[in-house]
């Protein structure tokens, strides 16, 4: 095991890498998340997004100068991070160690730690985890390395033990997603994981002596599996796996299909296309039961699209949904969003009457509140939240961190270069701002927030 030592950061800004994000890589064909076996240039003009989305036209909301929260909370926020060291003129942006970052609520102040790992320059996710032995540790998904880690908390810092290493044999070797529930039926936490490049979708069962076995139940060559969700659409006790391969990424107006696929490992069924999105694309989804009829629904982003010729936004994104047997050609359209990209639905429920809603995180058009109506397959209702606020991944969690039966938006708008907090105040979702990155003209991308306990906090 390695030991890596904790400290508190120097808060960076993202100012220069959105003039990086400007540059085109010449090294992968116009590919945005090119942090592969590439340089640090390469991985920071791939995460381009279009000049020409759709900008905000309403003044932020004025933050309140104390947080509403209250002194202490016993769980505290992990950000997934990739972060490049200050802009040196004339020379390509420069990626630093993989980190994580904790916000902790403790006497009445938000505190800031950290964890920095050399071996990959972005942690994709960071999440807590039980092992087979009952121990609560933090789980983490990073590229460049591609590896999955365990880290445990000491009284000397964070050790960490790899349980999967892998060099993908394409252009990129990164683990994008895990997500962990019991898919196999057999009481185990397996985690489910996609990859880059080569079209890997795998799980990670914990055996009852300590060890894990890796299972890599798909492969396609040249193809990015960005998203896994886990639930019960048909309803019938059993989990699938649903993940969204699609053509290697592209920002120039230029067609990417993909879809969305089916996987049952419990009753030892392979890939099933659910969602056939034609020279369409997803990298988000949803699945859970939003209208509370009982039974999971599958929710898919589809990504919109510039013109190539005059860089102006022609399709929009659109929110559709998919309940248990629908044509993998159909799906209802709930929602569209004028923006080109949105890479965060989340869910729950921010007024405490029970019923949950979903906020959609776009690119440059802000936070999306939609409720559905009493017919869940129709339109349904969408509200802007906060227009001034946006990133590329623009992160963003609802989660009950003190409480109260309601639950809090907390989102990194990293064009801010601010961790925000968003609570109900009977009528509308209210922002504070809970963290701000001082500007050294370095900068980060913001890939994930999740609660873990406290305890697991540096």
């Amino acid at each position: 095991m390695n030991r890596f030592w904790i400290s508190f950061l120097a808060p960076i800004s993202i100012s220069a890498l959105l003039v990086a994000t400007l540059i085109t890589s010449t090294g992968c064909g116009g590919q945005e998340e090119s942090r592969g076996k590439k340089d640090a240039s390469e991985s920071a003009a791939s995460e381009t997004a279009p000049a020409t989305s759709p900008t905000p036209e309403e003044p932020a909301a004025t933050a309140r100068p104390e947080s509403s929260a209250p002194a202490d909370l016993d769980q505290a926020l992990v950000l997934s991070l990739a972060a490049f060291a200050p802009r040196v003129k004339g020379e390509a942006p420069k990626t630093l160690p993989a980190r994580m970052e904790f916000l902790s609520r403790v006497g009445g102040e938000w505190q800031l730690t950290s964890i920095e790992a050399p071996h990959s320059n972005v942690f994709h996710k960071a999440m807590s985890y039980t092992t087979a032995d009952g121990q609560e540790v933090i789980l983490t998904a990073a590229g460049t390395a591609a590896t999955m880690k365990l880290w445990t908390k000491t009284d000397a810092g964070h050790e960490d033990t790899t349980i999967w290493e892998r060099d993908f044999g394409g252009k990129f070797s990164r683990m994008r997603d895990v997500e962990v529930a019991d898919v196999y039926g057999d009481g185990a936490a397996t985690m489910v994981v996609a990859t880059h490049d080569q079209g890997i979708v795998a799980t990670i069962q914990p055996g009852p002596d300590g060890s894990y076995e890796v299972t890599e139940l798909d492969t396609e060559p040249d193809t990015f599996v960005h998203e896994i969700e886990l639930g019960d659409v048909d309803g019938d006790g059993v989990l699938e796996i649903y993940a969204t391969p699609s053509e290697p990424n592209k920002l120039d107006g230029s067609v990417q299909s993909g879809h969305v696929v089916r996987y049952v490992p419990a009753k030892g069924e392979g890939r099933t296309v659910v969602a056939d999105l034609g020279d369409r694309h997803a990298k988000e989804i949803y699945v859970g039961d939003v209208d509370g009829d009982g039974t999971d629904e599958l929710y898919v982003v589809l990504e919109g699209r510039v013109s190539k010729a005059s860089r102006e936004l022609e399709v929009e994104v659109e929110v559709k949904r998919y309940e248990a047997g629908t044509d993998p050609e159909a799906g209802v359209v709930i929602a569209t969003i004028p923006d080109r990209l949105c890479r965060f639905l989340t869910v729950g429920d921010v007024d405490g009457d029970g019923k949950k809603e979903m906020v959609a995180a776009a690119y440059s058009s802000g936070l999306w509140l939609l409720r559905p109506g009493e017919d869940p397959n129709s339109e349904w209702d969408v509200s802007s939240i906060d227009r001034n606020s946006g990133g590329f991944e623009h992160a963003s969690i609802l989660t009950d961190l003190d409480a109260d039966g309601k639950d809090e938006l907390y989102v990194a708008s990293d064009r801010h270069k601010e961790v925000r907090r968003y609570t109900w105040d009977g009528s509308r979702l209210v922002p504070e701002t809970i963290y701000v990155r001082e500007d050294d003209g370095g900068g980060v991308f913001t890939w994930n927030i999740m609660p873990v306990p406290l305890s697991l906090a540096p």
